[in-house]
């Protein structure tokens, strides 16, 4: 992770969503259970949409903000996820997909809990609050649209 200003930290949170997106989707069409490429097909199309939200925090962000520099501060450890997508979710039942899934968003929500914290202006603190206000719901409504899966 080299990130210097928080447009890049919204910029590189955008691609990792997309990178899940396209990593979820693949494997939807190798898994052998039935329910769990439902579960990945939904949850690529989440992804895709988390992405798209994101990228309009990027586009419509305040100027000032998004060149706020982040490096000061960002000593977080790396997120971890599959990133050569080596179809790690084809061995995984439902359960390891869902706690893969999770752990991204929740590593991710933790990042932008500690930038909230030690954001030094205004404008930044804001934007991080929005990012991790909607990672919180997405997260939720996630978890909730997950557990309704189960009544089929």
């Amino acid at each position: 992770m080299d990130i210097k200003t928080l447009g890049e930290l919204i910029d590189w949170t955008s691609k990792l969503h997309s990178h899940l997106a396209r990593c979820l989707s693949h494997c939807e069409t190798k898994h052998e259970d039935k329910q769990a490429r439902a579960l990945l097909d939904y949850l690529a199309t989440h992804e895709s949409e988390i992405e798209r939200i994101v990228r309009e925090f990027e586009r419509q962000g305040d100027a000032k903000a998004l060149e706020s520099r982040v490096y000061d501060y960002l000593s977080h450890d790396p997120i971890k996820t599959h990133r050569t997508c080596d179809e790690p979710y084809v061995r995984l039942d439902i359960a390891g997909i869902c706690r893969e899934v999770f752990d991204v968003h929740e590593q991710i929500l933790d990042l932008y809990q500690t930038l909230v914290e030690k954001a030094e202006i205004p404008e930044a603190r804001e934007l991080l609050q929005s990012l991790l206000t909607l990672g919180e719901n997405e997260t939720k409504r996630l978890a909730r649209q997950i557990g309704r899966m189960d009544d089929f």
